[in-house]
């Protein structure tokens, strides 16, 4: 047991193992509860509140790591923690990423940046890797697909660029949202001037989460959305890769 952080608690919505989208290698991937985004193409619209996940300490999530701790390190792997948005819960976080490296394990954050200025810099000491989220680079549409502002993200991509904290940028490409060429050719030039981008991954826009939609008795905003076909997305990864970005 660590005394620092025994007593510290958070709400978690479920854990997962899964290989090769949430950071390198076997990942044990914490989903936590709570987002103050709410994006139109959002899969997991069960993390929003944090009402609805389970009061857990951060012994009982390391717990749950180290059962896992030889299999995902043997597997070149680590944890990652996601959401709903991990910096909603800073302290629970910044605990949770001490007791994995204390644990010797890497350690990766997903998050949208939005919440960037919540995470301290021993917090972000502490993490390996960033999965940036950047859900446009046109403020309006930016505004209108989250519910949130940009420049937090930005700022905080900036901070992470100053402190060498390496970072995979995730976009997600919904056509008739985040496909304009200008505002890719935009994000691409800016990624550029950083110094900590590893890669960027394009994910195509899917319909996955729908059900869970059904079964919260919500409206899913893009459920008439067309998903991209392959061109449309091999179009905007060669416009990353335009400005020297590796691009998947």
């Amino acid at each position: 047991m660590n005394t620092a952080t025994e007593a510290v608690t958070g709400r978690v919505h479920s854990w997962d193992l899964s290989t090769g989208v949430d950071g390198p290698g076997t990942r044990f991937v914490l989903f936590l509860s709570g987002c103050p985004l709410r994006c139109l193409y959002c899969a997991n619209p069960d993390t929003w509140h944090m009402r609805d996940g389970k009061e857990t300490t951060v012994d009982e999530v390391a717990a749950r790591i180290e059962h896992y701790r030889s299999f995902i390190t043997r597997a070149g792997g680590g944890v990652t923690l996601t959401g709903g948005e991990a910096l909603l819960q800073p302290a629970f976080t910044a605990a949770i990423l001490r007791r994995c490296k204390q644990l010797g394990l890497h350690t990766a954050l997903d998050t949208s940046g939005f919440l960037g200025a919540r995470a301290t810099d021993e917090l972000l000491a502490d993490t390996d890797l960033v999965l940036l989220d950047i859900k446009s680079f046109d403020v309006r549409t930016y505004r209108n697909l989250t519910g949130g502002e940009l420049s937090p993200t930005l700022n905080f991509a900036t901070r992470l660029d100053r402190l060498g904290v390496p970072m995979w940028i995730r976009y997600v490409l919904v056509p008739g949202w985040t496909d304009d060429p200008a505002a890719v050719d935009g994000l691409g030039g800016f990624l550029a001037g950083l110094g900590n981008v590893e890669r960027v991954d394009v994910l195509p826009f899917h319909k996955l989460g729908a059900h869970k939609y059904d079964a919260l008795g919500i409206p899913f905003p893009l459920r008439d959305a067309p998903v991209p076909g392959p061109e449309l997305v091999d179009r905007v990864c060669e416009q990353f890769r335009e400005h020297g970005l590796r691009a998947l």
